[in-house]
């Protein structure tokens, strides 16, 4: 793969000498320097000590934060400077990285943000994370929901009129979290999000698990931060080419903020593990130190690369493509309405070329395109999405809205109160009526039909029966068949 500005590669584990400005990556090739020398003879976990001839390569490359990249005792010095230069990068003034991925900053920032009892105004198409770190902290939801576009039955973005009048009818809220982009790469008004936010007097946090990439080029969108949210969560391992878990939680806390630093900290670390993978997190540090040298140059090929890619696409009879003003220029979401090819059947052939993509369901299908890729690897996977498209093309049919962008919630109580409830199994035709004790979402996308202490409604039941007819995976259910559903006693 050609590179935008290729450098001399003395050490094959640091093509673009990296290391020169990450401390956490250079201190992972030292310590795998002397593992390579035979000069490391470890007394600590992990327990395979870098061997890799009891269970295979696996293991490869793993090492420990403390006691690996780091010394056990004493203050992470490594973390805190990598932790420090990514702030610098995001322009917050408090950072962590997270080997728990976005699940973990979602709940982190969840527990920080509000106390228990408290509401929040919150997009209902948050990942399931974010409904879960309500049940941990103990907070009650304020839903606000986006639009949803007919042409596509694909979400927009929550309007910023639904989080004022949400914010003037609770006036107790403490916070208002929204995840941007959408799942589909939907963006929002970020910047008029914040100004409501702050005109109630409450911080903008966002779950931007799908932007790491925002903010590197003119054609991308600001980063979250820089639209003025107060917190963002964002992936490493989605867009950017760190290892999966990697996550960045960033906030700004001063001067006056509205999220207090010492309270971020300890909820951080409710949810974080005392034993950190250091290879997990060099992979983190490596990508921000390859966002600060090479952020431009690589989102420039990027952008061409899903550029040619929808292009190529859109020329194929029936075939669609999400674009446009509102939409992440990096994200590549096919429509196959037109085709009458179901996505199932697009997703098979595309397995089996061993081309597997992020989501598909019967409209739709999401392939990741990241920094990895270029325009070779794009146009391998368009030419696979339309040989398919021909073997199964069939009658055009209308857009059909799923289930995640269109059940309307219905709160009967707090979900910490429904999650620790005493709960029954029954028919899932006997919960309509009933409060839900579980959490149930298809999935991919992960976003809940039903959540703990919501009302269930034959609509609901109805649109999950469907997905699961379709094929759709049901996710988080005690019962994936939805033959029984968990009710609160």
């Amino acid at each position: 793969m050609t590179r935008p500005h290729p450098l001399p590669a003395p050490d094959p584990r640091d093509p673009l000498r990296l290391a020169d400005d990450a401390p956490l990556l250079e201190g992972w090739l030292r310590t795998m320097r002397q593992v390579d020398e035979g000069a490391r003879l470890p007394f600590t976990v992990p327990g395979h000590k870098q061997r890799t001839d009891l269970v295979g390569g696996v293991v490869a490359g793993d090492l420990p934060m403390f006691g690996g990249l780091d010394t056990i005792k004493g203050a992470p010095a490594l973390l805190a400077e990598a932790e420090r230069r990514a702030a610098a990068l995001w322009g917050a003034d408090w950072c962590r990285f997270s080997v728990g991925g976005s699940t973990h900053g979602n709940q982190a920032l969840a527990l920080g943000a509000a106390s228990p009892g408290q509401e929040v105004v919150i997009s209902r198409t948050l990942h399931r994370s974010m409904l879960l770190g309500l049940v941990l902290a103990g907070l009650h939801p304020v839903w606000v929901r986006p639009d949803v576009d007919p042409a596509t039955g694909l979400p927009t973005a929550v309007p910023v009129a639904a989080v004022r009048r949400a914010l003037a009818a609770h006036p107790a809220a403490r916070a208002v979290f929204l995840g941007d982009p959408s799942y589909v790469g939907t963006v929002g008004d970020l910047a008029g999000h914040a100004t409501a936010a702050h005109a109630a007097g409450v911080p903008l946090i966002v779950d931007a698990a799908w932007a790491a990439h925002f903010g590197f080029h003119p054609r991308l969108p600001a980063h979250a931060l820089a639209a003025g949210a107060d917190a963002m969560v964002v992936s490493a391992h989605k867009a950017l080419p760190a290892y999966t878990q990697a996550a960045v939680v960033l906030a700004r806390t001063r001067p006056a903020g509205l999220l207090d630093a010492d309270r971020l900290e300890r909820a951080f670390e409710a949810g974080n593990t005392t034993s950190p993978a250091g290879t997990v997190l060099a992979s983190t540090d490596a990508c921000r130190a390859l966002l600060a040298r090479h952020g431009f140059e690589l989102s420039e090929r990027l952008l061409a690369s899903v550029a040619h890619a929808r292009e190529r696409l859109r020329a194929v009879d029936g075939l669609a493509v999400l674009d446009g003003p509102g939409v992440d220029p990096t994200k590549l979401v096919v429509l196959l309405p037109g085709t009458g090819a179901h996505g199932h059947a697009v997703e098979d052939d595309l397995i089996a070329a061993g081309m597997p993509v992020e989501m598909a369901d019967r409209d739709t299908v999401v392939a990741m395109v990241t920094l990895a890729d270029d325009t070779g690897t794009t146009a391998r996977l368009v030419e696979e999405i339309i040989a398919s498209v021909r073997r199964h093309r069939g009658r055009p049919r209308p857009v059909l809205a799923g289930a995640s962008w269109t059940v309307q919630p219905d709160v009967a109580m707090p979900p910490r109160e429904a999650f620790f409830a005493d709960h029954e199994t029954v028919p899932i035709q006997a919960a309509i009526g009933r409060v839900s004790a579980e959490l149930v979402a298809p999935y991919p996308p992960g976003i809940p039909v039903l959540a703990p202490g919501e009302r269930i409604h034959p609509e609901a039941v109805g649109a999950l029966l469907a997905a699961a007819a379709d094929g759709v995976r049901i996710a988080y259910a005690a019962d994936p068949a939805l033959a029984t559903l968990q009710v609160v006693s």
